[in-house]
């Protein structure tokens, strides 16, 4: 099978949008200032910084979320770099922006501080103020909780967003940032009039798209309180009123998958939505996959036939963000073992899938690449095995291969090697993506569940429990 980068580049049009009324964004003055202060760092020999910005600007490098690099030859030894500790558990993907003298690495961390780091040395680093304890939460798994979706950059406007969890009161703000100095342009509330965000989480990667930034909420990990899934955009000079879409369930519904939104090439928004409250009657727009168009009004969807007893199983399909493909198809996936393939612009509604196919309940983020015969294989992170998947340009789709079972973390792909972490071992891990044969593999520090590596040049950058950790891609 050849396998090759697929080119998905959304349309990020600047379309005025509308919304939920919302209080003015707070004045920078007010906001915690960026620091110099190194951390400690563990390098080996460098070759020297990248000059050219890699693209990787977002989760999974594009807003279609494919995941995928081209490379001329395949990848045949994994080598730890260099292992970098910072303030905090490092949940979000690493991103590239531009800084001052070339690219830089952003990283996330949940302490609330957002670091710009080059070959291991800090470039500058910001504090945006306090993270949440566990003991101040009802429920969740992440303490502190601070940084973990995965931010988003604006290299022209040389701007990263990140939307923080803070503390006293809890809230969720979303914070500009210059990527040449960490100053903070703007920051705003992120919750919309009747939020419960004690009892919401920022999971979802971040996206840009139709003049906004778009940020989703869900719930923390036990489903406790009086939450409801949300998408919410801000415009991108933080003026305006709020776009928002709240699933019209009476509780859940929590749009929470690590990949976030991904946009199309008409700036339209997909997402995943978790399992809501209702088990019987009228479909409540839970356990579903959402277009929305750049006002946060939904242009189609789709649920399973059978929502109402996934939502009474929590099986639903909100675990998984939706991946975009060519001939504007999408891949989706959830709890509930059914991988599914739908159309752009008319998703199917209930029960009406383009085609479908069983064998992967996902976690995470899937990737993509170009197969043969105008094929795209889908690379989906299963919870008992990384999966390939062939998708034709009608819809069918029939699956190639599994990878062992530990090997679950969601997947990149470099030309024909794919890459995923192994979450019972630490592990990062590199597979043949025709066959998904094991071709190597390196011990890393201690990894997140969702933890995901972001692809620049001939290595990765990998968040850990601990900080980030860099590996290089021989071949």
């Amino acid at each position: 099978m050849r396998v090759a980068a697929v080119l998905a580049v959304a349309t990020l049009g600047l379309v005025a949008c509308s919304g939920t009324a919302s209080p003015p964004p707070s004045s920078p003055s007010g906001a915690p200032s960026p620091s110099s202060a190194t951390p400690s760092s563990t390098a080996a020999p460098s070759a020297g910084p990248s000059p050219a910005l890699t693209g990787w600007t977002t989760y999974h490098g594009d807003a279609a979320r494919t995941g995928s690099v081209a490379a001329a030859a395949p990848v045949q030894a994994l080598r730890v770099v260099r292992s970098t500790r910072l303030d905090g558990a490092v949940y979000a993907q690493p991103v590239a922006a531009p800084g001052p003298g070339g690219q830089v690495t952003i990283a996330a961390t949940e302490n609330d501080t957002v670091h710009a780091l080059r070959e291991g040395q800090t470039v500058w680093s910001t504090r945006l103020g306090s993270p949440v304890p566990a003991s101040a939460l009802p429920c969740g798994n992440i303490d502190p909780l601070g940084i973990t979706g995965t931010p988003v950059v604006d290299p022209a406007a040389g701007v990263v967003y990140v939307a923080a969890e803070l503390n006293n009161p809890i809230r969720h703000e979303l914070v500009a940032l210059d990527t040449r100095t960490g100053a903070v342009r703007w920051r705003r509330s992120v919750d919309p009039p009747g939020a419960q965000p004690r009892y919401e989480q920022q999971r979802a990667a971040l996206a840009l798209a139709g003049g906004r930034v778009w940020v989703a909420l869900g719930g923390l990990y036990g489903d406790c309180g009086p939450y409801l899934g949300k998408v919410v955009g801000v415009r991108t000079d933080g003026t305006g009123a709020l776009a928002v879409h709240q699933v019209p369930t009476t509780r859940e519904a929590g749009i929470w998958a690590p990949s976030g939104p991904a946009v199309g090439p008409q700036g339209h928004l997909f997402v995943a939505v978790g399992n809501g409250e209702a088990t019987s009657g009228a479909w409540d727009g839970s356990d579903s996959i959402l277009e929305l168009d750049t006002s946060a009004r939904v242009v189609s969807s789709f649920a399973p036939a059978d929502w109402a007893q996934e939502n009474a199983q929590d099986l639903d399909l909100g675990s998984m963000g939706p991946g975009l493909l060519p001939g504007r198809l999408v891949v989706a996936a959830g709890r509930g073992g059914d991988v599914y393939v739908l159309r752009q612009g008319d998703l199917g509604g209930i029960g009406r899938p383009l085609a479908h196919t069983s064998g992967c309940a996902a976690y995470g983020g899937g990737a993509a690449a170009s197969g043969d015969g105008g094929t795209t294989i889908a690379f989906l992170p299963c919870r008992d095995g990384v999966a390939a998947f062939r998708i034709a340009s009608t819809g069918a789709i029939s699956k190639v291969w599994q990878a062992d079972g530990a090997v679950a973390g969601s997947p990149v792909v470099v030309g024909s090697t794919v890459l995923a972490i192994d979450q019972d071992g630490g592990r990062l891990v590199a597979l043949d993506a025709g066959t998904g044969r094991q071709r190597a593999s390196v011990d890393v520090d201690e990894l997140s569940r969702f933890a995901t590596p972001m692809v620049t040049g001939s290595s990765v950058v990998l968040g850990t429990m601990t900080g980030v950790t860099e590996i290089s891609l021989s071949r």
